[in-house]
């Protein structure tokens, strides 16, 4: 019987994104998005998104990002605190990584430290509450 089974996860690459900055855009400030975002041009500064984050191979990102989910295509210089955390072979990320899951590719890099801890409602171990 299917009543009580669990509903399938959707992929983050498969969600609908309610947020967009398109390649070509420059945002100057900080970004607060409340499902999940795209970023396929620049930020310069620090990233919240509650659901998921994409960031597509153009997209440059100059500050720190919380979320529960993020791939990286591009490029980050800041820090990543998020529950799930893809690399992508064409990411790059320099700053410190807080994740409970971690999944590379081949030719993603990662330029400093890297902690691991399981999530506990929603948050990392470690992570201060807001």
């Amino acid at each position: 019987m299917a009543i009580f089974s669990k509903k399938e996860k959707v992929a983050l690459d498969l969600q609908a994104i309610s947020t967009l900055i398109s390649e070509g855009s420059v945002l100057d400030g900080n970004l607060n998005a409340p499902a999940f975002a795209r970023i396929d041009g620049t930020v310069n500064g620090n990233i919240t998104v509650d659901e998921g984050l994409i960031l597509g191979e153009k997209g440059l990102v100059k500050g720190n990002i919380v979320t529960k989910e993020i791939i990286v295509y591009g490029n980050v210089t800041g820090n990543i605190n998020a529950s799930s955390l893809e690399i992508r072979s064409t990411g790059n990320i320099s700053g410190d990584i807080k994740t409970a899951t971690l999944q590379v590719e081949m030719g993603g890099v990662h330029n400093g430290s890297l902690s691991m801890a399981p999530v506990v409602a929603g948050k990392t171990i470690g992570e201060k509450a807001a």
